[in-house]
């Protein structure tokens, strides 16, 4: 059973850091030429949606935003279930020679952003890939790290990070959960 433990971001903590993050792949990539948002399916796509959303709002110009399945690229999917739930990409172009800037919630391992840039190879090649998370947690595997983070958290491995967004989850909220103890 786990409990909350810390609040970290609200509605408006959450808008804060998705803005700052936009400003900063629009400065690292001097503006938008070639650009595509792909969001990690969940809540990286919300994520994505909002984050081509502000772009537009800065810069007048609309970014493609594509979805990405990584359930099959995992390297735990036969601990996950003997049918795993596939919801499919949807890439509304081609990435090859793009520069391509994959969103997620938050970074823990490092593998989900492992399997996703395999399903991305399988799609195309783009010119280069970033990363863009709304919390990185820290605890890497794999040598792994964020482009653009909304908020840097150390945890221990007992606690977990929930990111509610309104579109999935009807709540807008980021919080720190940890076990209960018995």
């Amino acid at each position: 059973m786990m409990r909350e433990k810390a609040r970290l971001l609200d509605r408006e903590g959450i808008r804060r850091s998705l803005t700052r993050i936009a400003h900063e792949i629009l400065e690292k990539n001097k503006g938008t030429e070639e650009l595509i948002l792909i969001g990690i399916r969940r809540r990286g796509v919300p994520l994505a949606v909002r984050l081509a959303e502000l772009i537009q709002q800065i810069e007048g110009v609309e970014i493609p935003v594509g979805k990405l399945d990584i359930t099959l690229y995992r390297d735990d999917l036969t601990a996950l279930s003997d049918y795993p739930l596939v919801r499919g990409t949807d890439i509304p172009c081609d990435i090859t020679a793009k520069k391509i800037v994959l969103v997620d919630d938050v970074l823990y391992t490092g593998r989900t952003i492992r399997a996703a840039m395999d399903a991305l190879m399988d799609i195309g090649r783009p010119f280069l890939i970033q990363l863009a998370v709304l919390i990185d947690r820290g605890h890497r595997e794999l040598p792994i790290r964020a482009d653009y983070v909304g908020k840097n958290v150390p945890t221990s491995r007992k606690e977990n990070i929930k990111v509610m967004l309104q579109e999935i989850d009807d709540d807008e909220v980021v919080i720190i959960e940890e076990k209960e103890e018995e």
